[in-house]
């Protein structure tokens, strides 16, 4: 890669005035060589490697930071997903190793790891239940450990019985963090068609196909595109959207290029053989003002995020942000696209306070966003059998359309619709959304495996 002076002072300008920063660097851990399934000795080697291999890691990518001048938010950890080790163990090892997994990080000074997770989109064996029963304590009991569930793939269809589950084990997880506004379901995800590589937390986990280590990188810069966007606007009140979708694109290809200086530059730096991954281009808002998808979005002349055309706007942002990350690198991988989560978006939350935005709208944008219903609030009252409906509607959409799909809902315990809970933070602010009055039990209660689209048959 090469970069020449122009690139290198757009860059400084982005950084000084328009909010961009390498949201994440995740080291990816695999987990597989643990040599004995003893609680006791399982622990002692979970501990042990990420120390080895993450020893480094804040200080590379600190001293990565101070050379190029771009700030990175978090540094993470990935690990493989812990019910592939962890299986034929009691219910108390996986509190114990969620526990390891926490200290662990805590004294590498890691903001987040990720990886407490399980794949149970076609069934689940005893130790992935074990897992899932597992999550209220071990929520309650950590700061930084991320879990995820993988309920669903298009070639799998959706695992309803695991759907009906997670939606009671939502509800406990709120309820055992209920004096935090429900922290440990900010710190849950589900999926459908989870990739191996993806960066970001709640979501993150190394996959089995990943190598021993490797960095991903998250990148991200809202910030960056609204205000060319604006420029472009101001420069051009005519401005027609293909030039709008020209303008995003080159401004990814920017955004991509200084990810991946950095992403390759930390890889080289921790060494031990640990290689460079991915670069995850996903535009992921903060609270901070002018940080914001939804202001992409209404620069772009929707009044309000919400409004009629609010899909059509977001279909068009995604598919311009990947055309100009696949153009910068071929690195390109995770989601890749942009986010839609509401509480860490300054104006999701408006559209939400204004009633310009529902769960319902949501949904929809949803298919064709980088994941789906993120740090969305609903009331702590809502019937486990709605939260895993909800869930269920949001699998279809990625089995249907083989895409990621995800959802991150928080029943805010004690809070009804329009009241509030402040995380601060990256996290934001919740805002209660209503959900539908209508029971979905019965349709859930069904169970089983919903089948695969006829689609899924490609081979």
């Amino acid at each position: 890669m090469r970069f020449d002076p122009r690139e290198i002072r757009e860059t400084i300008d982005m950084i000084g005035s328009e909010h961009f920063d390498i949201r994440t660097v995740t080291l990816g851990v695999s987990l597989l060589d643990a040599p004995s399934k003893e609680i006791d000795a399982l622990c002692r080697h979970i501990e042990r490697k990420l120390t080895d291999r993450a020893r480094s890691l804040v200080s590379v990518a600190k001293d990565a930071e101070e050379r190029y001048g771009v700030p990175i938010t978090n540094k993470r950890i990935s690990v493989t997903p812990i019910s592939l080790i962890t299986e034929g163990l009691p219910l108390e090892a996986y509190v114990r190793v969620a526990e390891t997994l926490d200290r662990t990080a805590g004294s590498l000074g890691i903001d987040y790891i990720a990886g407490f997770s399980a794949l149970t989109q076609k069934g689940a064996t005893p130790g992935d239940l074990r897992l899932i029963q597992s999550l209220p304590q071990v929520m309650r009991a950590t700061r930084r450990v991320c879990a995820s569930i993988n309920l669903a793939s298009s070639r799998t269809g959706i695992n309803m019985d695991v759907v009906a589950l997670m939606g009671h084990v939502i509800k406990d997880v709120a309820d055992a963090t209920r004096d935090q506004g429900g922290i440990g379901c900010a710190k849950l995800v589900v999926f459908s068609n989870v990739p191996e590589d993806n960066p970001f937390v709640a979501g993150a986990q190394h996959g089995v196909g990943e190598p021993d280590t490797v960095i991903n990188v998250g990148v991200s810069g809202p910030g960056v595109v609204l205000s060319a966007i604006q420029r472009l606007r101001r420069m051009n009140p005519r401005a027609s959207i293909v030039e709008v979708a020209e303008t995003i694109k080159r401004m990814s290809f920017k955004i991509t290029r200084a990810g991946e200086l950095i992403g390759r530059e930390v890889a080289d730096r921790l060494g031990g053989g640990t290689v460079f991954g991915v670069v995850d281009l996903s535009l992921a808002p903060t609270p901070a003002i002018g940080d914001s998808v939804a202001d992409i979005i209404e620069a772009m002349g929707i009044e309000r995020i919400g409004a009629h055309g609010s899909t059509a706007a977001l279909a068009m942002l995604v598919d311009a942000v990947k055309k100009g990350g696949a153009m910068a690198s071929s690195s390109i991988g995770g989601l890749s696209g942009a986010f839609i989560p509401v509480s860490e978006d300054a104006g999701m939350v408006r559209a939400v306070k204004e009633g310009a935005l529902s769960l319902d709208k949501l949904e929809a944008m949803t298919a064709v966003c980088s994941v789906g219903l993120d740090m969305v609030a609903i009331p702590g009252d809502t019937p486990p059998e709605t939260i895993a409906a909800i869930i269920a509607d949001e699998m279809a959409i990625g089995v249907i359309n083989h895409k990621t799909t995800a959802v991150r809902i928080i029943p805010v315990p004690g809070k009804g619709v329009g009241e509030t809970w402040d995380y601060g933070g990256l996290l934001g602010e919740l805002v209660v959304m209503p959900v539908s009055i209508y029971s979905s039990a019965g349709f859930i209660n069904l169970g089983g495996r919903m089948p695969a689209p006829i689609t899924s048959l490609r081979n």
